[in-house]
């Protein structure tokens, strides 16, 4: 979790980066911002109170880290904060290169070094790396003689960050540890993610929580089926306690998981296997045993609704026993059938 009560905006660099392929070309500054100590303060709520989410990266690269230029960059400004512009001019540049879809829009590329940043606990530095790509329309209404003129302006509104990377001093060796926001919401925005920044999910306890949903919910609705003989309320029901486990529990261990869950030895069994194949298929390694997280499990709440879905006429949202639902066929009518029972209606 990120904190900002205390955090400053020691130094800000501006440039302004087009799309390379529209040949919008580079706008650089010749020096850095100076801002005043409440123009300050509102960059830092704009820049930073986005990053709400517990899942974080690690900037990397294929073959050595060293090769990834914004880790470069951003590790120069660690080691000389001084020497943020130099820096953010070669950052500028690098997004420059990596702006090559026709999609991609022009905007303001910002620069920025925070002290005391509270990143879980730890009080830590960091370099925040933001692209402003939209504007809106603001009017302003000001005393004119005996009444009043508006007139309208372009300009940034300081409650919508477009793209946004915060990139914290710690875990240097691993890639930093880095929170990113990217909310434009299109295909060919993940030059953001993919070229410029080139980050990949942490593998931590949010990782784990939400891969571990993940392959929970394409067992029992994917791989089960095809071992053992189910009906889609048994699949309801697994799914519910599956789900109710992760949020009654602080900590996570499979065989306890697999032990409430399924129950039958040889379920459990069949779910220990598809993890190694899920692992593999993944390319992921996933803890038999972590804290979970509930920002992840959070999110994941909607993959797993128990419903049954019957033709275009019916859902079953199942939240409780199964066994007080009971599946049957109707020889006269030739179709199935769900007896409900219930102790009273609400």
């Amino acid at each position: 979790m990120i904190a900002i009560e205390n955090t400053s905006l020691e130094s800000l660099c501006i440039h302004r980066v087009g799309n390379k392929v529209q040949d919008e070309g580079l706008g650089l500054a010749a020096a850095p911002v100076e801002v005043s100590s409440e123009i300050a303060q509102l960059l830092t709520s704009y820049f930073v109170t986005p990053f709400k989410s517990e899942e974080y990266y690690s900037l990397y690269h294929e073959s050595d880290l060293s090769l990834n230029e914004a880790y470069a960059y951003v590790s120069r400004i660690f080691d000389d904060p001084a020497g943020l512009f130099e820096q953010s001019v070669n950052l500028a540049r690098h997004l420059y290169e990596s702006s090559n879809h026709p999609n991609i829009k022009a905007g303001e590329f910002y620069v920025a070094y925070f002290t005391d940043c509270m990143l879980d606990g730890e009080t830590v530095d960091a370099v925040g790396l933001f692209k402003s790509e939209n504007k809106d329309t603001f009017l302003k209404v000001f005393p004119s003689g005996d009444g009043f003129s508006v007139e309208s302006q372009q300009g940034i509104n300081i409650n919508k960050l477009d793209k946004g990377c915060l990139i914290f001093n710690t875990n240097r060796e691993e890639g930093y540890v880095a929170a990113v926001v990217d909310n434009t919401n299109r295909t060919d925005a993940r030059y953001w993610f993919d070229e410029f920044l080139r980050v990949r999910q942490r593998q931590d306890d949010y990782f784990n929580t939400e891969n571990m949903l993940a392959l929970c919910k394409n067992y029992v609705t994917r791989q089960l089926p095809g071992e053992f003989e189910v009906t889609k309320a048994d699949q309801a029901e697994l799914l519910g306690k599956s789900a109710r486990y992760f949020k009654e529990n602080e900590r996570f261990d499979l065989d306890e998981f697999a032990e409430d869950v399924f129950g039958q030895p040889e379920v459990a069994e069949s779910f220990s296997n598809f993890k190694q194949s899920y692992e593999r298929d993944n390319d992921v390694q996933l803890a038999d045993d972590f804290e979970i997280a509930g920002g992840a499990v959070k999110k994941q709440a909607r993959a797993f609704k128990s419903v049954i879905k019957l033709d275009r006429n019916f859902h079953i949202y199942v939240h409780g026993d199964q066994r007080n639902l009971r599946r049957g066929y109707d020889e006269q009518s030739g179709m199935n059938f769900y007896q409900l029972f219930f102790n009273e209606e609400q």
